[in-house]
């Protein structure tokens, strides 16, 4: 069965991998450093995001350092993860389909001492993966239209460090070190009246964000959680083209000048999260969160920055424990998750909503688990200049518990 298992791990790794570069094609990933990326790990998937306020005893939480206080000695944790999306699109006078696969991360988390626990994980924090085609958008100040076709490619890294500590039996706080890093590509033909103006560049990014969390067990049914992203700046310079086409033939105005480009502004995030078990083996998760982007002081060509709201609820159930059976070892979740957005196209917020399911089938008598969960989700809306986004997501998530230094009572 232990070779089974480390196979299935291996299997997933590799088919995750090969598909990481393909981490998005929303056409929303033009704005700023892309989409976020929501990596959730273990079962949170299918309890709608949602999951401040619970322990990593069972699984990496990858939403709060602060649950590591609450690891169990001498387990070794490991998550692994990959999603396949089924995404349609649409405006006022097109809708097309697009699939792909990706990568969602990979984390270990292991027990430093009866108290405390590190993790580290690798994980995609935005893409900025799209295709634009004739999209036709109005010239600030002119009653014209200009046409845009733009692709772009790549996005942002994170490569996580975090480090829980347990107070007593009931408060854990945590600490977390993001480091931050990858470049995109733009390649963005603009049409007006006669001409044809190519601006293509390539910018590189980097930065180290700190959050900070933690968690109280008010008793053994019922934990409250929060955390606290810092604001921090992304670094970044770009090597830029730019060419412009005339009836009359062609002129290159930059041919790969490199340059300083505006940094990115990460906002203050904060979130609060609260967990609680009832009798009948049902568990409550329920999230809010609050992105202060306003403070930033920073726009996008084509948008503004707002302040976000974020509200995740999420519901998971097993029948009362009977090692023996393995039904009864299975857990059943389902969640719902809302998010204003941070940005605003024409007075018009591009917020996003989703539902999901998930199941999470026991592995041997462990803590190992795989997590399957489906998500239906939509953003943005269907207005001049905005497009929306209807999506079908299957999550895998592969959560493997291995125990460390135990010596066998029988040979």
């Amino acid at each position: 069965m232990k070779n089974k298992i480390a196979f299935l791990g291996l299997f997933l790794f590799i088919t995750t991998v090969s598909f990481s570069q393909s981490i998005s094609s929303s056409p929303y990933s033009l704005y700023g450093l892309g989409s976020l990326y929501d990596s959730d790990f273990g079962s949170i998937p299918g309890i709608g995001s949602s999951g401040i306020a619970l322990p990593s005893n069972r699984f990496i939480n990858n939403l709060n350092p602060a649950s590591l206080g609450f690891m169990y000695q001498n387990h070794f944790l490991f998550d692994i993860g990959g999603k396949a999306i089924l995404s349609s699109y649409e405006n006022n006078s097109k809708k097309e389909s697009r699939n792909n696969l990706q990568f969602s991360h990979i984390a270990f988390a292991f027990p430093v001492s009866p108290k405390s626990a590190f993790s580290l994980a690798l994980k995609p924090y935005s893409s900025s993966t799209f295709k634009i085609s004739n999209l036709s958008l109005p010239i600030q100040d002119s009653q014209e239209n200009y046409t845009l076709n733009a692709t772009g490619t790549g996005g942002l890294n994170d490569f996580d460090v975090s480090y829980g500590y347990r107070i007593g039996k009931k408060i854990a706080l945590g600490l977390s070190t993001s480091i931050l890093f990858g470049n995109t590509t733009d390649d963005r033909d603009y049409s007006i009246a006669n001409s044809v103006t190519n601006i293509y560049k390539k910018t590189n990014y980097n930065g180290v964000r700190a959050s900070l969390g933690g968690q109280f067990k008010v008793d053994s049914t019922f934990t409250l959680g929060m955390n606290l992203k810092s604001p921090t700046k992304i670094n970044a310079t770009k090597v830029q083209s730019v060419t412009s086409v005339f009836n009359s033939g062609s002129l290159a105005i930059e041919s790969e000048v490199a340059s300083d480009t505006d940094d990115y502004y990460m906002p203050l995030e904060m979130g609060v999260g609260l967990s609680k078990v009832f009798k009948n083996n049902l568990n409550l998760t329920l999230d809010y969160g609050k992105g202060l982007w306003n403070s930033t002081n920073q726009s996008d060509l084509y948008g503004n920055f707002v302040n976000q709201d974020k509200f995740a609820l999420g519901f998971s159930y097993s029948k009362p424990k009977n090692i023996r059976s393995y039904s009864d070892r299975i857990q059943y979740s389902t969640g719902f998750n809302y998010d204003t957005g941070y940005l605003e196209v024409d007075n018009k917020r591009i917020n996003a909503m989703s539902f999901s399911v998930g199941v999470s089938l026991p592995i041997e008598n462990t803590f190992s688990a795989l997590n399957i969960s489906y998500s239906f989700g939509q953003k943005g809306r269907i207005s001049d200049g905005l497009i929306k986004e209807n999506y079908h997501k299957l999550s895998l998530n592969l959560s493997l518990d291995g125990i460390w230094f135990v010596k066998r009572k029988f040979e």
